[in-house]
């Protein structure tokens, strides 16, 4: 069992700050760096941004579906970038929003395992089953120091369709809030507990109660999908674990290493000023 994730992930903030930086292939952005839309393309185009990116930002947080979606190929160089990226010292955030139930949630969170060839430090999963649902993902975790990220308020805009809906006097947004909550609560005192939740930083307003959840918030949106600094500041309390996520805005400066980490060293200093 290696250290909690919370811990890694705050002596990696402490160490590099946090962003955290999305690895999204999509078609538009390989061909926008001159590569195909094919595995070849998707190993060029990851090698490029773990090589630039790794040794220096605290999270990478690579999309499974573009990866999945170039098969057993584009799979093998997620494997590959995956164990680069952490052998480089940054912390790898699967973003795979996964969410099922017994055997078939326990599956997929077994990409927490050391031993896997995927393995990534974190997951992030949707609780809309019901939150009893992740509890294989949550044993996994704990037993192999892994992290979660539960989907709780996304900005993108029908989101309060589900997100509002009222569970008795709260809603279901808080309802899953209070339930990260009580992850954490039951993991006791540490500096940063290992399951964290995903709020939005493109959010009008924040009507959520993050306070005592001991874990990080994972705020994407920032950049080109509109949130800038100054929303984080807008949103949430400084004492608040805040862990921004900067994608198109940061991968549109490739494929040349030097202006990749330009790119996400500018976004540093926002998120620093």
């Amino acid at each position: 069992m290696t250290a909690p994730f919370g811990a890694r992930l705050a002596g990696a903030v402490t160490a590099r700050g946090p962003l955290c930086v999305g690895i999204d292939p999509h078609a538009a952005l390989l061909a926008r760096w001159g590569l195909p839309d094919g595995p070849e393309g998707l190993a060029r185009f990851t090698d490029a941004v773990v090589d630039a990116l790794a040794g220096t930002v605290a999270v990478l947080k690579p999309q499974l579906a573009f990866y999945e979606r170039h098969g057993s190929r584009g799979l093998a160089a997620l494997e590959d970038g995956v164990a680069r990226a952490r052998a480089a010292g940054a912390l790898v955030l699967l973003d795979a929003k996964r969410g099922d139930i017994g055997s078939t949630m326990d599956a997929y969170a077994d990409v927490l395992r050391p031993g896997h060839p995927m393995a990534a430090d974190a997951l992030t999963v949707s609780p809309y089953l019901g939150p009893g649902a992740l509890q294989p993902a949550v044993d996994t975790a704990r037993r192999h120091g892994g992290g979660l990220f539960v989907l709780a308020r996304t900005s993108n805009p029908d989101a309060g369709t589900l997100q509002h809906a009222r569970v008795g006097e709260r809603s279901v947004a808080q309802l899953v809030v209070d339930t990260v909550r009580g992850w954490n609560a039951e993991d006791g005192a540490g500096p940063l507990g290992s399951f964290g939740v995903v709020v939005g930083a493109t959010l009008a307003e924040l009507d959520v109660d993050l306070s005592g959840l001991g874990g990080p918030v994972l705020a994407p949106g920032l950049g080109a999908q509109g949130g800038s600094a100054a929303d984080l500041r807008r949103l949430f309390d400084p004492a608040t674990a805040v862990v921004p996520t900067v994608s198109r805005d940061v991968l549109a400066a490739g494929p040349d290493p030097a202006a990749l980490r330009a790119a996400a060293a500018r976004w540093a200093d926002r998120l620093a000023g």
